[in-house]
């Protein structure tokens, strides 16, 4: 059969050439308008109930993850200079499209009471333009007996002021954000440098903004370099730059493919889909070697080019479809998972890799077909004395040391094993981002003295129109809920209606700082006029009307209360998640229609999604096992065949895991992927050994130990060859600056290196100790027929 096609492809290579670069020039087309992903909450499954408690908040509340914070420690603040210049920065902010608010220093206010008109007067502290150091002296002892501000623009303990700037919701999930954010972060480091001061910055636009671009450079960064790392690989592997070029066309292809595939699918480019076309230029390296190679053997056998090329489609075509299938199986499984993002890439890289095969099927025939005859020093490296010395080690292990390489791949295997047991699940929502980074120094230290920026938010629905605000026993409830929340570790002050409250009463009591509690039920009727704020009235053009305001929807019957936190993890969390939500049962009770609590924003669809995501790679790893079980099931329709396939194969993963465990990685979305992409990676060079045993076995009529000596030295020095392409191609990730990233690349290399050696080791030891028959290897034969 194979033959049949090797022969179609050289008849009727001018048609198919055209054809592929006409879906080619398509592919191009349309993944020009590819775009990257402003998202945050496309791991959590669309119908998940936290997603949809989500999306309604926004609905009524509007974005969560709005806020972008500037902070500066100074003990000379209050100086005309560095103040003075502060309110600058401030007006500056301001004036940038896409910034609605700032909540600062300079733009705090103050509530006044109007005896005469029965009603607080939104007064702002800091008067507009450059301030003397007597006014700023007079201001600052107003603005430092409001307790609202306390903890929120300022630490009084660590002299740290910040600024919280609030971002257009539309914009957020936009390419425009980052213009906005780019230009938020040149005037704060122009304040920084004017004052020689050190300025932080953080908040989710700014992490998000910053890990797009990041995400962006680093895809064309590992692109390029994964192209011209297997060009000069393939030069020094085929001493040929018509073979390198020709290798590096299907690998080029295969990229436009994958970035018009993400078009067409309308994804867009992601954290994990912006992998795919580096990884595709990595496993695209080995079908270009295994053609080349049976090409070259071929030809020195044949000396026909004809010849040659229908020996390499006939030989090759099985296992190089095999192989991909393999591949594209590791990566495709994610698609099972209910995770989107995984989804996304599953669907992607499984197309893709399947697709490489196709492209390599029909380039690399047609187009060495054109080529001029080889000459003796492209195939010089067939005959590499020194890998095959190391050939001859092997088939002397095999031979003769079985029983020690079973002693030792027995012993790593349960060291592999008790790693295991040591191997913790936990992720950060800055996990990948190395701790000695800016992101991550600036983010701990909003933390350090703010208690962080991740927002948290609990909506209480009372049932009623009005029941937050003519229902004192429910804002009680509200505050109640508010104080127990500030007393958890790592939570910062919650900021509702209530705290708008405490300032009216303050005011209402000639802004007496010793007020600043909730009203009771004698307090309640002097302050509605407070609570009667509207959208259009003069009140709420201040900053803090605005920001109070907001945590109500428009009936008042739900209120909103607003939380920052630290970046406590996917393991603490929960455990503060399910304290809120007990205090809120203890509190309004667990019947929902009277009351009902939810507890949202992007701190929970983050720890949602980090458990779909994880679960679902376990469940993947599953999967791919399963799947590449029954190919190789089908392939060599032979149990026995199996088992020995799938040990060589395991071994190399209880390795990787067990060494995570012992070095202490964590098991988190970036590692877990490992697995499975390693998995349907490694099974090829298992598919390669097994295949060209099965096709030596006539050959030396059915002697198993000539055989595996055979297919040692036929297949060995290809399958050390695009091992190691693979390897160092992955090692390319691990300059990467995520984490997760750089986690992917050695471990999947420790991951190939070890497969490496099972397969060319451990596996023909196998072979001849379960005894591989006749039988065996000839019930798949005329798959390759």
């Amino acid at each position: 059969m194979w033959r049949k096609i090797g022969q179609f492809i050289l008849n009727y290579r001018i048609p198919l050439l055209i054809a592929l670069a006409a879906v080619t020039a398509f592919m191009a087309y349309e993944g020009s308008k590819v775009e990257m992903s402003y998202e945050l909450t496309k791991a959590i499954p669309v119908n998940h109930p936290n997603y949809k408690a989500y999306q309604e908040f926004k609905k009524k509340f509007g974005e969560d993850g709005n806020l972008l914070v500037i902070g500066i420690q100074a003990n000379n603040f209050w100086s005309p200079n560095l103040f003075n210049s502060y309110t600058t920065l401030y007006n500056n902010l301001k004036k940038i499209k896409g910034v609605e608010d700032i909540l600062s220093v300079p733009s705090a206010v103050n509530l006044v009471k109007e005896e005469d008109q029965e009603k607080f007067r939104a007064e702002q502290i800091f008067p507009e333009g450059p301030l003397t150091r007597a006014e700023i002296d007079s201001c600052k002892n107003i603005f430092l007996n409001l307790p609202f501000y306390r903890g929120r623009l300022y630490n009084p303990d660590s002299n740290v002021w910040m600024m919280a700037i609030h971002v257009n919701k539309n914009v957020i999930n936009s390419e425009a954000r980052n213009d906005v954010v780019g230009g938020i972060v040149r005037f704060a480091n122009a304040f920084g440098t004017s004052n020689n001061i050190e300025v932080h910055l953080s908040g989710l636009p700014y992490i998000r903004t910053e890990l797009s671009t990041r995400i962006a450079d680093e895809m064309r960064w590992f692109l390029m370099a994964s192209v011209i790392l297997s060009a000069v690989i393939l030069l020094l592997f085929f001493k040929s730059i018509g073979s390198m070029l020709l290798s590096l066309s299907v690998m080029i292809i295969g990229v436009i493919w994958s970035l018009g595939t993400m078009h067409l699918f309308d994804y867009k480019i992601t954290l994990l889909t912006a992998l795919i076309p580096p990884l595709v230029v990595v496993i695209g390296v080995p079908n270009c070697i295994y053609f080349l190679n049976k090409y070259h053997t071929a030809y020195n056998e044949t000396g026909d080019k004809r010849k040659a090329l229908l020996v390499m489609v006939d030989r090759m075509g099985i296992v190089t479809l095999f192989c991909n299938l393999s591949a594209a199986i590791g990566f495709a499984v994610f698609a099972l998972t209910r995770s989107q993002i995984l989804k996304e890439f599953g669907v992607v890289a499984g197309i893709n890799i399947m697709a490489l095969f196709f492209i390599s099927l029909i380039i690399i025939p047609s187009v060495l077909s054109y080529m001029p005859k080889l000459k003796s020093r492209q195939t010089k490296y067939l005959a590499n004395p020194r890998l095959n010395r190391w050939l001859d080690r092997l088939e002397r292990w095999t031979l003769n040391h079985r029983k020690p390489i079973y002693i030792i791949s027995i012993c790593i295997t349960l060291t592999g094993i008790a790693g295991i047991f040591q191997l913790k699940t936990e992720g950060f929502m800055l996990d990948d981002i190395p701790h000695s980074d800016k992101l991550y120094t600036d983010l701990r230290f909003f933390e350090s003295n703010f208690k962080g920026v991740m927002p948290l938010e609990i909506v209480v629905d009372t049932k009623k129109k009005y029941g937050v605000t003519r229902n004192l026993n429910n804002l009680n409830k509200i505050d109640t809920l508010s104080e127990y929340i500030s007393t958890i570790p790592g939570i910062a002050r919650p900021l509702s209606i209530i705290e708008g409250l405490k300032f009216a009463r303050q005011a209402f009591f000639d802004g007496d700082s010793s007020h600043y509690s909730m009203p009771s039920t004698y307090d309640l009727p002097a302050l509605q006029q407070y609570l009667n704020f509207r959208g259009d009235s003069s009140e709420t053009k201040n900053s803090l009307a605005k920001l109070v305001t907001s945590f109500m929807d428009s009936s008042k019957q739900e209120a909103r209360i607003s939380v920052n936190m630290a970046d406590v993890g996917s393991r603490r969390l929960p455990f503060i998640l399910d304290s809120i939500d007990a205090k809120a049962n203890q509190l309004f009770g667990t019947d929902s229609s009277k009351y009902k609590v939810t507890l949202t924003g992007s701190s929970v669809t983050f720890l949602t999604g980090s458990v779909y995501i994880i679960n679902g790679l376990k469940e993947s790893i599953f999967w791919a096992f399963l799947l590449i079980a029954l190919c190789m099931l089908y392939l060599f329709r032979s149990f026995r065949i199996l088992i020995c396939s799938l040990i060589p194969n395991i071994i190399p993963l209880v390795i990787t895991a067990g060494v995570m465990g012992w070095v202490g990685i964590r098991l988190k979305p970036s590692t877990v992927l490992v697995f499975s992409v390693a998995l349907g990676i490694a099974i090829d060079v298992t598919i390669r050994f097994l295949v060209n045993y099965k096709q030596e076995m006539p050959y030396h009529k059915y002697n198993l130990r000539k055989a595996v000596i055979a297919t040692i030295h036929s297949t060995g020095i290809s399958i050390i060859y695009t091992s190691f392409v693979l390897i160092a191609g992955f090692i390319i990730f691990c300059f990467s600056g995520f984490g997760g990233t750089q986690s992917l690349g050695w471990l999947t290399s420790l991951t190939l290196v070890t497969a490496t050696v099972t397969n060319l080791v451990l596996l023909p030891a196998l072979l001849i100790s379960m005894n591989i028959s006749k039988q065996d290897v000839n019930q798949g034969e005329q798959l390759s027929d």
